[in-house]
């Protein structure tokens, strides 16, 4: 065999085995949507609301950081607003820190995809943020409510934290609430008492997801606690943002 040859063959295995592993590569990389509220008004009380930035960032670190792609969506696409409360130096974490100096997702962050223009045959898995704004916006929002029940018809993991299961309140599997019968947590009422919003949300979320057949548990105010039952997750406050992020990719190494 002459060189030229010899060398042909060498070009083509390498060629063959780099291809070979970009594909799977690509296999591998999964991706997950993030849905944001597009709500800034908090009830009537003249205060502004949206989504919670530690709920947000630290489980989009979480996910980025292990090598998933995340895409954003909200019900208006664009700029979500950011709860300015969560902004507040005694509300920062190592992940609102990374933030804060993270031009490139701020800069993505003002490009959200319309929840009318995503699918969940695009994605591996759904993730909601939380923050008071879910309360109002994604609680009754049909087109966020058709795509939680599509990721969870094709059976991808559907999940939540804090106020975020907000989102569930309205969906329906065969008929019946998908949380019916689930273990389920969220944002607790004595959370919300301690923040003195009990009178101004537009429902309780504990109470919502009890009315609606959910096995709803908690632990204590402020502590991580998340919970999941087949393909649904939730967590129960800022401090669970991470944990059900941990959750969620579990299930999608599975």
């Amino acid at each position: 065999m002459n060189k030229i040859a010899l060398f042909a063959i060498i070009a083509f295995t390498a060629s063959s085995i780099s291809t070979t592993a970009q594909k799977l590569n690509k296999k591998q990389m999964k991706k997950v949507l993030f849905v944001l509220t597009s709500h800034d008004k908090l009830g009537d009380t003249g205060e502004k609301t949206g989504f919670w930035t530690e709920e947000f960032a630290a489980p989009y670190y979480t996910l980025i950081d292990q090598g998933y792609i995340v895409e954003i969506a909200s019900p208006l696409g664009g700029q979500p607003p950011i709860d300015p409360k969560s902004n507040d130096p005694s509300a920062a974490t190592e992940d609102t820190k990374r933030f804060d100096a993270d031009l490139a997702l701020q800069e993505k962050l003002k490009h959200t995809h319309k929840i009318t223009d995503v699918n969940q045959k695009d994605f591996d898995a759904v993730f909601y943020p939380g923050g008071h704004g879910p309360m109002w916006d994604l609680a009754v929002d049909q087109n966020s409510i058709a795509l939680i029940e599509s990721f969870y018809n094709h059976k991808k993991p559907v999940s939540f934290v804090c106020h975020a299961p907000a989102a569930l309140k309205n969906v329906k599997i065969d008929g019946s609430y998908l949380v019916k019968d689930k273990k389920v947590t969220g944002f607790s009422n004595t959370e919300e008492e301690g923040v003195g919003l009990t009178k101004v949300v537009p429902f309780l979320l504990e109470d919502v997801l009890k009315a609606n057949g959910g096995k709803y548990s908690k632990g204590a105010d402020w502590a991580p606690y998340a919970v999941e039952d087949g393909l649904l997750i939730t967590g129960q406050n800022p401090a669970s943002s991470k944990l059900v992020a941990e959750k969620l990719m579990a299930q999608l190494k599975k």
